[in-house]
């Protein structure tokens, strides 16, 4: 291991993951921090992300048998440490010189699952180098966007396939970017030495002269948008399983399993897309009484604590993905600064299930305050 992903050293008074994001604010530029930071139009469903988890009650119990408790949980027939999957995020080496490389070796170590973002700053190979070694390591997976140029997309999944992923995550929630003001009113670009690696060598698609009222929109760039169609031909060129994620709609959440989505991910894309969309808090129960127990459904979006979490599996939640406090600890310490985040939410989580006397994971439910106030 290239000694260097490890010298990065923590800044004092790292408590929490807000703490990790005030320093991460003071390393970053404007620019970058409204890249990583900023939510579409107003933010309001950026802010209502994690204030909707901070909303939800815990109803501590005492005096239960706690010893021998655990956070593990079952995923896609694989048993995980803990709960908790590091989000796919492009362009981590706007935070770091060492990127996604510094990202996959802390998640690996602190057992976490990792979701390699298609718009990576290093290259797939290089992650998977760096991650798989880790024999407590949880699951590496690849995220993608259905790409016109259809030959480069299935030379990309056999890249993936070759380097060891075990499930794509299709991301079906942003066929156009949102209208992210933070990001033009500080004038964020990539700079020359930040680019989507993995995405070298595809064919945009020939543009097509507009006749008169038509719109670029949809008369453009829509044409190639992917549809429900779309996924059994994914499916038909992979061993991987498919997951969806950006599916929040209970019809659109039925709908994936009959496609033969291996699960779903209820997911508003961070707040960057439709501002106003309710929060992934108040979204998730839906899905999971959707789905049925029938596949694996994830969430993400404002998780802060470890009683952010635990509040997701008592919703029904296999597991939760964690992305903006990631690029933060990586800002403020590398490869270190990652794992301090991740070490903090696994702590926070244990602290928690203790506090409300769930053993397991399986106990969560129990632990609302709102469900258990209706008995």
């Amino acid at each position: 291991m290239n000694p260097s992903l490890l010298a990065d050293t923590l800044p004092d008074g790292m408590f929490t993951l807000a703490d990790h994001e005030h320093q991460a604010g003071l390393r970053l530029s404007e620019a970058v921090r409204a890249y990583f930071n900023g939510g579409a139009a107003d933010q309001l469903t950026l802010r209502a992300n994690t204030r909707a988890w901070q909303d939800i009650a815990l109803l501590p119990r005492v005096m239960r048998p706690l010893a021998s408790g655990h956070t593990r949980v079952e995923l896609l027939g694989r048993t995980l440490a803990h709960p908790l999957l590091v989000a796919p995020m492009a362009y981590q080496a706007l935070a770091h010189a060492m990127g996604e490389q510094a990202t996959a070796i802390a998640a690996a170590a602190l057992g976490t699952g990792l979701v390699l973002s298609t718009q990576s700053s290093t290259r797939l190979e290089q992650v998977a180098r760096a991650y798989l070694p880790d024999a407590g390591r949880g699951p590496l997976w690849f995220q993608l966007y259905l790409q016109p140029d259809r030959g480069f997309l299935r030379e990309l999944i056999q890249r993936t396939e070759a380097a060891g992923f075990e499930a794509l995550v299709l991301t079906v929630d942003a066929p156009v970017h949102g209208a992210r003001d933070a990001e033009r009113r500080a004038g964020f670009e990539l700079p020359p030495h930040v680019s989507a690696v993995n995405l070298n060598g595809m064919r945009l698609p020939p543009t097509t002269a507009l006749q008169p009222g038509q719109s670029a929109l949809f008369d453009g760039l829509l044409t190639h948008a992917p549809t429900w169609d779309d996924i059994a031909w994914l499916r038909s060129i992979t061993r991987l399983p498919v997951l969806l994620k950006g599916v929040v709609h209970p019809d659109d959440a039925r709908q994936a399993l009959t496609c033969g989505a291996a699960g779903v991910i209820v997911s508003n894309h961070g707040g960057r897309t439709l501002d106003t969309m309710p929060a992934t808090a108040a979204l998730l129960p839906r899905v999971v009484q959707a789905v049925a127990g029938d596949a694996p459904v994830l969430v993400d979006g404002g998780i802060r604590r470890g009683t952010d979490v635990l509040k997701a599996m008592a919703l029904g939640a296999s597991a939760v993905l964690v992305g903006r406090p990631v690029l933060h600890g990586l800002a403020n310490a590398g490869a270190n600064g990652v794992a301090h985040v991740l070490r903090l939410l696994r702590d926070e989580l244990e602290i928690a299930m203790a506090l409300t006397g769930c053993r397991t994971l399986a106990d969560a439910p129990g632990a609302l305050w709102a469900q258990a106030h209706s008995r």
